[in-house]
């Protein structure tokens, strides 16, 4: 940015923060002069203050003799979404909450369905999944009795993202499908931009970037075709995404050049940041990293103002890979602050609420795949879900207990020195490595056969390899440049050892940390695991990763189990 347009940016954020500041004040006081009087005139103050900021569409206003209940209902509910708009997500929640006793007393499906609606985006946005996947669950089943596609699409779409958020874009994909089919009977444009939206993160998470691109352009022809340049603002940036993806340099920067001043002029810090975090990875691709650092460091103030430390791993991670040829300092502070972010994510209660849910939601996908077929009685239906939940426990079981025989069974083959237990931790990594360059390219049948410098020669050289694949570039001749050997020593030395040429030694090595990515870091994607990995590209690693164990990343984190000996 230039200095005049840096300062205009900072102005109008200040105008915006001082506003949001002010009328948020003003909402708060009037809600805390209905709670205490539940009156007529403080419910008609309230409304009288979104109306001035146009938050709803038309001021609401009550006549004396309205019931308590109604005045609760509609006051509490709307509190609800102005605290979500507002990204106070547990103010929304607490009214939210407060709102549904009464919203499901009125007898109206359509009230009650839209708080459901509300609470369910709510628990998302806290990555509270068990009680997202609660109140999704009511709401569709309103909107399905109700018969309105609309509504349905609309169910479905937060079914959908609670599967992202559960990191099971598979099944979401069969959710978003379903959405668009009843949002285009709807034939509302609207709803289907925020659809196509959802199906442009599905698709992206899922690898499928060209499907990415392609729902995240219609939303965004739709959101101009309205006017609505601030939500075409956030479509631009999914597409951007994709086109990164696909290598489309060009395309993507322009995309990003086009998105950010409109970003900028909204406030919206969250689709910003991410904006700002793609165009350092295009300087990065571009071989431009100084000014990759530039849109990284701002991301980076944006992502710490938030809080939001999946995003702000992203950032410090590209800031390392920024910053590792000119400044190795501030490059490796960098990548300790990456570090400590990943364990902050990895401690976080979300894997294991979502744990605690995944039977629940997978029950919720075969009703849904079964919703035309609903014709037998009340009782069937609870004797066929009570039948699904104790299949699904049952297999669940089954698989668990083969999972941790089969892994039981690797650690001890793959482990050198059992009885060292300081040793076995500190070198955990590089055990499996090494067993596995063992196992693939066929080694001496016992490991006590190899001497004591062939061993320290494999660990010195695996120990290499994985600092080389940490740098993001990894090749047989900078290995044995390292090792102070030629090309031809280094593969004769190693040939003999493990009957293995270098490439096919690195390759073992690249595929066993990503078995334990995958295994350990459940925060982390397949496009994640595949960078932290040294590939530039997911189909690229795919393939690899199919090469040596028979199945796709993402067989595997579906439970799929890989063929050791492919």
């Amino acid at each position: 940015m230039t200095n005049h347009t840096s300062f205009r940016y900072i102005v109008a954020l200040l105008l915006t923060t001082w506003s949001m500041v002010v009328l948020g004040a003003n909402v708060d006081n009037l809600l805390k002069k209905f709670d205490k009087s539940q009156d007529v005139a403080s419910a008609n103050a309230f409304f009288k203050e979104l109306d001035k900021e146009e938050f709803t569409d038309e001021q609401m206003t009550f006549k004396a003799g309205v019931s308590v209940d109604t005045l609760r209902q509609q006051v509490w509910y709307w509190a609800a979404e102005w605290y979500y708009d507002q990204q106070q997500f547990e103010l929304a929640r607490d009214y939210g909450l407060k709102a549904l006793p009464h919203c499901k007393s009125g007898n109206n499906r359509v009230v009650e369905g839209d708080c459901e609606n509300l609470l369910g985006a709510i628990f998302i946005r806290l990555t509270d999944y068990k009680n997202a996947a609660i109140h999704a669950k009511a709401c569709y089943e309103l909107d399905r009795r109700s018969g309105d596609p609309d509504m349905m699409s609309s169910s479905l779409n937060t079914l959908a993202k609670i599967y992202m958020g559960a990191r099971q874009p598979k099944q979401a994909e069969g959710y978003i499908l379903k959405a668009i089919e009843n949002a285009k009977k709807a034939n509302n444009p609207t709803r289907m931009a925020v659809i196509y939206g959802t199906a442009n993160e599905i698709y992206h998470s899922l690898g499928e970037e060209q499907k990415a691109y392609d729902y995240a352009k219609q939303a965004y022809d739709i959101n101009i075709g309205q006017g609505d340049k601030s939500s075409a603002a956030m479509r631009q940036v999914g597409m951007a995404s994709a086109l990164l993806w696909l290598k489309r340099y060009d395309e993507a920067k322009a995309t990003l050049d086009a998105a950010l001043p409109q970003l900028r002029a909204d406030g919206n810090l969250p689709s910003l940041g991410i904006a700002l975090n793609q165009m350092g990875g295009v300087m990065l691709q571009t071989k431009r990293p100084a000014e990759a650092v530039k849109y990284y460091r701002e991301a980076a103030d944006i992502f710490v103002k938030l809080k939001d430390y999946y995003n702000e791993s992203h950032t410090r991670l590209g800031l390392y890979n920024a910053l590792k040829d000119s400044d190795p300092q501030a490059a490796m502070a960098e990548m300790e602050r990456y570090k400590s972010l990943k364990d902050s994510i990895y401690s976080s209660e979300t894997a294991e609420s979502l744990g605690r849910n995944s039977a629940e939601l997978a029950n919720d996908e075969l009703l849904l795949e079964n919703e035309a077929q609903r014709t037998s009685t009340r009782t069937a239906i609870i004797i066929g879900v009570a039948v699904s939940i104790i299949l699904l426990a049952v297999g669940a079981l089954v698989w668990w207990i083969m999972r941790r025989r089969n892994k039981r069974q690797g650690a001890i083959n793959e482990q050198l020195s059992a009885n060292i237990d300081e040793l076995r931790e500190q070198y955990r990594q590089l055990h499996l490595d090494y067993s596995a360059a063992m196992q693939l390219h066929k080694a001496a049948d016992d490991d006590d056969a190899l001497s004591k410098a062939d061993r320290e020669f494999i660990e010195q050289t695996v120990n290499i390899i994985n600092e080389l694949i940490n740098d993001g570039q990894i090749d047989a001749g900078t290995v044995a440049a390292r090792l102070n050997l030629s090309p031809y020593l280094f593969r004769q030395r190693l040939s003999t050892i493990t009957g293995s040429t270098p490439q096919a030694f690195i390759q073992a090595v690249r595929m066993r940390r990503a078995l334990h990515l995958l295994d350990n870091h459940t925060e982390l994607n397949v496009n994640d695991v595949a960078r932290l990995c040294a590939y530039n590209d997911t189909p690229n690693f795919t393939r690899a990763f199919k090469n040596s164990f028979g199945i796709t990343p993402s067989q595997y984190l579906n439970g799929m189990t890989v063929k050791e000996n492919v």
